[in-house]
């Protein structure tokens, strides 16, 4: 029998977040290419050395990305959007950052391409553009150049790329309609190509991604799939296996098992069949690749439960990779790091580090045949259980008097707007933000400071307050209809709200990438949630103090809290849900009660969180809705209750975002260039919608023109009664110079458009 250790991908920000520095300074010209792309080189041999030391057998290469790995196969088959070729259509390290942030250190600006949710994780990709007879051109050697390095350092290689089908699957059609699959003719060759390149090289496994097959797919889709790998199985001799995750595959088996390929990878914490029934289905010379280390979460893995599962197979197959579910890029990289955590809380954790252990691990018992090797390792798993840091009995029983509840506000919207109308003397074409303003480096320094016990907390509260206030008056002066007081005591939308609750455990060093330069640091839910202490309110009522004008109050709400944490997995994502939104819904009617007549609970993961076949659509979004609705039970008619999404595809949930009952719903839209409404001009959405009128990722200055002609689309598809303006995102990445200047832009399209009506 051969088993083999191997993982999907490796984080590649760095423990540092070397990447993320690198590429910002490159942005700002601090640093040359060549630079960058040593620290990039530096970067991908420290991590094959970190996995060769931790017992993994063959390297993943091509996990690597200077964005992000959709954007690097677009770059690789000379995709490029007309709007940003430049110099001859010479194809380098620049024109990818200008698809990414519609800029770059060379060559003109331009509008950014679109950005979106990577299946249901919280990782985004730049979409590729298509058009009618698109051509393509292998043209960008990221992967062999790295698979050259690996070879050069006597690494045995495995590289990774993006399924033909999965990329066409995922890019957007551009300009006159037409069937993606035409294009597939067009990009096999190129395909081709590499394979023939990697197969010069040696290498024994090609790991081609096509997580679409997690998904409902249409016929002609499926028959695609045969078409592809025949053709790759005609002109190539490459082993490939053939990798999905994030959900399970058994209602697309039939097509994967017929499928002329030499492997297959198998999400197992997704799966829904057992891993002896599907072994049972898959051919017996297929190498199997089982996915049994979670990939998307940071607890330890119950190794003793799957060394019994696999050995029920070990001696009927040939070969076996253990491996990760999905890659390791959705995960931080080591526990080590973390010194503040408490020491029984840090026993139940693995990170990318101890995940590549547990596969060492299980590799060596399963070889020895000797579970024993195992018990010391999965010990703190079943001492978790019984903690008292996990279970809160008040929450358990709030939980159970709340299960019958179904909450709803008392009247139907277009009775509350009267209400709302009167009481907030809007004026038509209402501005205001999302939330943030920029975090600037003096402020992440008082944040430091007061972290690090540096200053007391009067100090600090005497300095957010002057910040706060110095928000209020820029936008006074700016013309803002509807203010925030701009969030400075937030590091994150979520982190700081776990911050305030009970339940949660936080990192020092827990670095995710989510975009790009842009790193979060996932909270850590480990046990019963409940709020301890006033979150938003005190703040919120003093920026409200210092201006006539109405303040939102700003929360994140409870299916976003539990998408951006790891969660728990003793227990439902449902309960949890509900113990988050009981928790906000105290948080909520206390800032009523204060004043506050505007309050906004963020939900941009909501989305995120459908299951990826729809036929598990229902039960999710019923409990997904309910714990929004929770989350803000029982205030009045008059209280306006907003939610915020970005980046991602509304098109298809519309109902559910209805059923929210948000009063104003602002969403991401600028990318599409208003696309994303043509949705309302079939869907009759019933309450107030904000579409972004800017694109608050790239650094670009929009014009006044271009706000208009925004507008004017917008105003086709809603009832300008019901018609907001805003940002499509928070503003804390952003300068405060590049802020003053869009959000003046902005202010006065509205006034234009005003005055023209």
């Amino acid at each position: 029998m051969n088993i083999s250790n191997t993982i999907l991908g490796y984080p590649r920000i760095g423990i540092n977040r070397e990447l993320k520095q690198a590429q910002e300074k490159y942005w700002a010209k601090k640093i040359s290419q060549t630079e960058l792309f040593k620290i990039g080189k530096k970067l991908r041999k420290t991590h094959w050395e970190q996995q060769i030391k931790l017992g993994i057998d063959l390297i993943p290469v091509g996990d690597f990305a200077w964005y992000d790995h959709v954007l690097s196969t677009t770059m690789m088959l000379g995709n490029i959007p007309k709007r940003h070729q430049y110099n001859n259509h010479i194809i380098n390290i620049d024109t990818l950052f200008r698809i990414a942030r519609g800029t770059a250190p060379t060559g003109p600006k331009t509008s950014a391409s679109e950005m979106t949710k990577w299946f249901n994780t919280n990782y985004h990709y730049i979409v590729p553009e298509f058009i009618k007879n698109n051509t393509f051109q292998y043209q960008w050697t990221q992967l062999i150049d790295e698979l050259d390095e690996a070879i050069s350092y006597g690494y045995k290689a495995k590289p990774i790329v993006l399924g033909p089908l999965s990329y066409l699957w995922l890019g957007k059609i551009k300009g006159k309609h037409f069937d993606k699959l035409e294009l597939l003719n067009n990009i096999l060759p190129i395909y081709q190509l590499l394979l023939e390149k990697i197969k010069k090289r040696n290498i024994d496994w090609v790991q081609i991604d096509e997580p679409i097959l997690s998904l409902d797919l249409p016929e002609s889709w499926l028959n695609a799939f045969f078409y592809t790998y025949n053709f790759f199985n005609k002109n190539n001799k490459n082993n490939i296996i053939l990798t999905t995750y994030f959900g399970d595959i058994t209602h697309n088996f039939e097509t994967i098992v017929n499928l002329p390929i030499q492997g297959l990878h198998l999400d197992l914490i997704n799966c829904k069949s057992e891993l002896y029934t599907l072994h049972k289905k898959i051919p017996k010379d297929w190498l199997l690749s089982l996915g049994i280390i979670n990939g998307r979460n940071i607890w330890k893995s119950d190794l003793i439960y799957w060394f019994q599962k696999i050995k029920k197979i070990y001696n009927e197959r040939k070969k076996i990779f253990l491996s990760s579910s999905c890659s390791l890029l959705h995960c931080p990289i080591d526990v080590q790091y973390e010194k503040k955590i408490n020491t029984e809380i840090k026993k139940w954790f693995a990170f990318s580090v101890q995940k590549c252990h547990e596969l060492f691990l299980l590799k060596n018992a399963l070889k020895e045949d000797n579970i024993e090797k195992l018990v010391s390792w999965t010990q703190p798993i079943i001492e978790r259980h019984q903690s008292n840091i996990v279970n809160d009995t008040n929450v358990q029983n709030r939980i159970k008097k709340n299960v019958l509840c179904i909450p709803k506000r008392y009247n139907k919207y277009y009775i509350r707007s009267l209400e709302q109308k009167k009481l907030l003397n809007l004026p038509i074409l209402p501005t205001t933000t999302i939330g943030s303003f920029p975090q600037t480096n003096a402020l992440r320094k008082i944040r430091m400071d007061f972290k690090n016990s540096k200053i007391n907390q009067n100090i600090y509260n005497n300095e957010i307050k002057k910040i706060i206030k110095k928000n209020i008056e820029e936008q006074e002066k700016l013309g803002l209809d509807v203010l925030v007081h701009g969030e400075p005591e937030r590091n994150d939308m979520v982190e700081y709200f776990g911050e305030n609750l009970n339940g949660f455990t936080f990192t020092e060093n827990g670095w995710v990438q989510s975009y790009g330069s842009r790193c979060v640091k996932p909270p850590i839910i480990i046990g019963d949630v409940s709020r301890k202490k006033d979150i938003t309110v005190k703040l919120t009522k003093y920026a409200q103090s210092l201006t006539k004008k109405p303040i939102k109050g700003m929360l994140t709400g409870p299916v976003t809290i539990l998408q951006w944490s790891f969660p728990r997995e003793d227990i439902s994502k449902e309960k949890i849900a509900t113990q988050l939104a009981l928790s906000l819904q105290d948080e909520v009617l206390e800032l009523e009660k204060s004043g506050i007549n505007i309050i906004q609970i963020d939900e941009p993961a909501l989305r995120e969180g459908l299951p990826l076949i729809k036929k598990e659509w229902e039960p999710y979004l019923k409990w997904a809705i309910n714990a929004f609705k929770l989350s803000y039970y029982g205030v009045k008619d008059s209280t306006q209750i907003h939610t915020h999404m970005c980046y991602c595809e509304f098109n298809d949930f519309m109902n559910a975002i209805t059923q929210l009952d948000a009063d104003v719903i602002t969403i991401e839209t600028s990318r599409s260039d208003m696309e994303l409404l043509e949705i309302f001009k079939k869907f009759q959405y019933p309450n107030e919608i904000g579409p972004g009128v800017y694109d608050i990722h790239s650094p670009n200055i929009p014009t006044i023109e271009c706000i208009e002609q925004l507008l004017k689309k917008a105003i086709n598809c809603i009832d300008i009664n019901r018609l907001w303006v805003n940002p499509d995102c928070g503003l804390k990445t952003r300068s405060w110079d590049e802020t003053k200047l869009s959000i003046k832009a902005m202010i006065q399209a509205a006034i234009n458009i005003r005055n023209k009506l």
